[in-house]
């Protein structure tokens, strides 16, 4: 296989159709994105969606650098006068790094070596002799290779010894072999680290451990890991060392005893000392990468439940960021998470501080006719939860605990002093409570996902890869939900199809000096962005109100012309079209079919006629703990209790009982039928119902579960 036909290849990788991979490959060179691309191309891929447009994109990617490698192992022996044929046809067939490498192992260059030692001291036609085990007395062919740095038989034996296990490392079969006994067999071993008992102790279950590598779940290989990185714990991976070297002497073994011996001991160096280690590290590092994909798969599918998590949408909010000593930090925002007011409240202190907080609460309320109210779930919150309903406010007016995950880093990061350069940071994380009932995802694309608090092991898998992932997500939330092109930020607008920060940050201030768009077509006029970026990005802004009604729809501009003939057709205008549910069911979506525009992009353009600019995310619905419980304490075995899914994870799942601290609900504890995959039960947010199984106070654990 040539570097080339990466349609074919991809299209096999993936189970794909070779014309869909082709077209979409077309698109992702001309600067498609994946959300434009699952939105408005599906006549060009066949429906693909957003995870197999992903899918491609980074396959695409990796057999690039694969085929940019090969070119340059091909290279490197041609200018080294030793790229035959066949080496050539084996190396252009290589279908993984892992072959390439393997390939191009005898003509690196290399390093001093004992091997590289004994080719310079003259014995390499003396292991030639050996290794071919026609030799029937290796003592005396030895004798002939003597001088003064090699003076004695049993150095000129060693000597050849160290080639030969040289040449049996870089042999690529013999690689392979061990290798697949390593896929087979392999078993990930731990013990502490002496004098580490006490320190590590955290690592308790891993100072004696041994699992098959290829049983080892992710969560488990990720903590060993990170024992081993702390400094608390000894990790080795490998198969039987006897089975591994049974496997190279019968690849290598033949021929006159005598000879034989040399090479079985040279089979057992080179296995020990340069096979074993250079394959227990690939082994190392590939299981390290499969179990950050997988706790990064996890991540992932824990922030698109959180930012696509129901909002509370454009409502006047009483924001409260409780804390007992240095008081609640309170923020009135508007309906556009502006911020209009900020205090301090004192409910803990004494009674004259808590009757002049209520007092202060019931003014604010009334003043800024305030729709709901977002209370911080750290410390002192459910006191101020319970101070808050003891007030009698008017029964319309919404109280929410809203999570705090990410709201200090939020308060004191560069977005938060932009927007608020005069306030502190707990204004700031108050005002990011109140917003983030209001909208999470507008909210949270502020904050470092890994700060949000869902997940597992976030900081010890491939930040490079956390990174593009959790990207991936943020960009396909922000889509697929839509943005108000008049009153988003340019840290949202950043993340919408075709845009980045430099033209976010343009489409804001060309909004500060000319005012709010009034169309679509407007932002043709923002500084550079061109053709390209507005045909990426229009169909994902939102205007209400504007010009043309399409402009609060996800219909693409470049199909208003279909919906206005849909409208012509019928004697009405796009305006009632969209009113008017019995003009829409006399659409016939087939007779607009063109080239361009087939029946796929039609049927999206007729359901968002009947739906424009629907927000895809579920309705908030009000939630209350156990009045009951406060803290740990208040916890007690067999109670069974409201809670609210925080993180999921490959181990089981958290939840939020109204106490500071989550409880967990270990997998085995999820259903009463076998559960492979917490997230096939439960997801971020997900209401459900547990039962207290364990509350230990020493270490702070809550034992949960949802078997009943």
């Amino acid at each position: 296989m040539t570097p080339t036909n990466y349609e074919g290849r991809i299209a096999g990788l993936l189970n794909l159709n070779t014309r869909q991979v082709a077209n979409t490959i077309e698109l992702l060179d001309g600067g498609a994105t994946v959300p434009f691309i699952a939105r408005y191309r599906k006549e060009a891929t066949n429906g693909l969606d957003e995870v197999q447009i992903t899918a491609i994109r980074d396959t695409y990617g990796r057999l690039q650098e694969l085929d940019k490698r090969r070119e340059a192992i091909l290279k490197s022996i041609n200018e080294q006068g030793k790229l035959t044929p066949e080496l050539q046809k084996k190396i252009e067939a290589a279908d993984s790094m892992t072959e390439l490498e393997d390939l191009y192992l005898p003509y690196k260059q290399k390093r001093k070596t004992r091997a590289t030692i004994a080719i310079e001291r003259g014995l390499e036609p003396l292991a030639n002799v050996i290794f071919a085990q026609t030799e029937a007395n290796p003592e005396r062919a030895a004798g002939r290779f003597l001088t003064d740095q090699v003076p004695t038989i049993a150095d000129a034996l060693q000597g050849a010894r160290d080639i030969i296990a040289e040449r049996i490392n870089e042999d690529a079969d013999a690689r392979q072999r061990v290798r697949n006994l390593f896929e087979r067999e392999a078993i990930v071993r731990s013990v502490v680290k002496k004098n580490k008992e006490v320190e590590g102790v955290k690592y308790k279950d891993y100072y004696d451990f041994a699992e098959p590598l290829r049983r080892v779940p992710s969560h488990r290989l990720l903590a060993i890991r990170r024992g081993e990185a702390e400094g608390f714990l000894s990790v080795s991976i490998s198969p039987d060392e006897e089975a591994a070297i049974e496997r190279l002497e019968r690849q290598f073994l033949r021929g006159l005893p005598a000879s034989k011996d040399q090479v079985a001991t040279a089979i057992r160096d080179s296995y020990k000392r340069l096979i074993k280690p250079s394959i227990e590290t690939e082994f190392g590092n590939k299981s390290k990468e499969k179990a950050d994909g997988e706790a990064i798969k996890i991540f992932a599918d824990n922030l698109r439940q959180l930012l696509l998590s129901p909002p509370l949408g454009q409502k006047r909010v009483l924001a409260i960021d409780p804390g007992y000593r240095t008081g609640c930090k309170t923020v009135v925002i508007d309906a556009q998470g502006n911020l209009m007011a900020d205090t301090l409240l004192h409910l803990f202190l004494s009674d004259n501080q808590k009757q002049q907080a209520t007092e202060t609460v019931r003014r604010l309320v009334k003043q800024h006719q305030i729709e709901a109210v977002a209370i911080g779930n750290g410390t002192g919150g459910r006191e101020t939860e319970a101070f808050i309903r003891g007030l009698g406010l008017d029964a319309s007016i919404a109280i929410f605990v809203v999570s705090e995950q990410g709201a200090s880093v939020y308060s004191a990061s560069d977005v938060a002093r932009e927007e608020f350069p005069d306030k502190d940071v707990t204004v700031r994380g108050a005002v990011s409570i109140g917003r983030r009932l209001m909208d999470p995802l507008a909210e949270l694309v502020k904050i470092d996902p890994k700060s949000i608090g869902v997940g597992q092991y976030q900081h010890d898998v491939d930040q490079s890869a956390l990174k593009n992932s959790l990207d991936d997500v943020v960009m396909s939330c922000v889509n697929s939900v839509g943005v108000s092109l008049n009153t988003a930020s340019a840290h949202l607008l950043r993340y919408v199809s075709g845009l980045g920060p430099q033209l976010a940050q343009n489409i804001v201030q060309f909004r500060a000096q000319n005012g709010p768009f009034k169309s679509r077509d407007q932002l043709k006029k923002v500084p550079r962005l061109g053709p390209k970026a507005y045909e990426q990005c229009a169909g994902f802004l939102r205007i209400e109100g504007g010009k043309h009604p399409l402009d609060n729809s996800a219909v693409h501009p470049e199909s208003y012309g279909v919906v206005e003939r849909m409208a012509a057709d019928l004697n009405t205008t796009v305006a009632d079209l969209i009113r008017k549910p019995e003009l829409r069911k006399q659409i016939r979506p087939e007779r607009y079919v063109t080239p361009t525009t087939g029946l796929p992009t039609l049927r999206d353009i007729v359901a968002e006629l009947d739906k424009p600019g629907r927000d895809p995310r579920e309705q908030l619905s009000v939630f209350s703990f156990d009045e009951r419980i406060k803290t740990m304490e208040d916890l007690h075995e067999g109670m069974v209790l409201d809670g609210v899914v925080t993180n999921v994870t490959a181990f089981g799942a958290f939840v939020d009982i109204g106490v500071k601290q989550d409880g967990l609900v270990h997998i085995s504890q999820l259903s009463n039928q076998f559960v492979k995959d917490p997230r096939e039960v439960v997801k971020v947010y997900q209401k459900v119902k547990v039962r207290v199984t364990e509350v230990d106070l020493a270490r702070k654990r809550i034992a949960l579960t949802m078997k009943f």
